[in-house]
């Protein structure tokens, strides 16, 4: 009994480790420090975060099933990059789901929900004003997972966690750019969220999306 707690515990402190990881390295990929396409070589890695080669290996793994990393025979792992068709699909889909997101949201608010949303609008505003790229991605990550609270379609914010993840490999250059004008859009489509206008809601996430991207719909 107690070699089988034992074995419990370090599997459940090998779990967290492993998770640890998978943070940390999602959120060096999603903010750009390491760009697409660059090779994640375990050792080195493991020497960074200060951890053992298998937890690194077993995060890449998870990443890769997320979209976010490529493990390929003979070249190890490298955070995945796309061509243009593929951006194309994921701008595509990311678009109709953030319309149907804010769709749902305009229909569905109320007004405890709408004051954390502005809230999170005027710290953003404020943050691209003070061209803080750092606090201006926390920010837009928070506005959109807040939109998708307000939705409340528990099987809509599960895809949109992937999703958002794997298009900011496409954003995050173009967003530390666009400042004031993500923020522009995002009081657009909470104006439209506050009036329950869906129809209007969805356009404007859709396009906002576009526009992120530098793409036309």
């Amino acid at each position: 009994m107690a070699e089988d707690n034992k074995a419990l515990t370090l599997g459940a402190r090998h779990f967290q480790l492993t998770e640890v990881v998978v943070g940390a390295l999602r959120d060096r990929i999603v903010a750009g420090e390491i760009p697409p396409g660059e090779r994640l070589v375990e050792g080195k890695l493991s020497e960074e975060l200060g951890v053992s080669r298998m937890p690194v290996r077993e995060a890449l793994r998870l990443l890769a099933a997320e979209g976010l990393v490529t493990i390929e025979p003979r070249r190890g792992a490298s955070v995945t990059s796309f061509n243009p068709r593929q951006v194309r699909e994921l701008v595509e889909v990311r678009a109709t789901l953030e319309g149907l997101n804010a769709k749902l949201a305009a229909k569905r608010h109320d007004d405890a929900q709408i004051a954390q949303m502005q809230r999170i609008l005027d710290e953003g505003t404020r943050a691209a004003i003070a061209a803080n790229s750092l606090e201006m991605r926390r920010l837009n990550q928070e506005f959109h997972r807040a939109l998708g609270n307000i939705a409340a379609n528990s099987l809509l914010a599960d895809i949109m966690r992937s999703l958002r993840d794997r298009t900011a490999l496409l954003f995050t250059a173009i967003d530390r750019d666009r400042g004031l004008q993500t923020w522009d859009e995002h009081a657009g489509i909470l104006r439209a969220v506050i009036k329950g206008d869906a129809e209007l809601a969805s356009l404007l996430a859709f396009r906002h999306v576009y526009n992120a991207a530098q793409m036309e719909p």
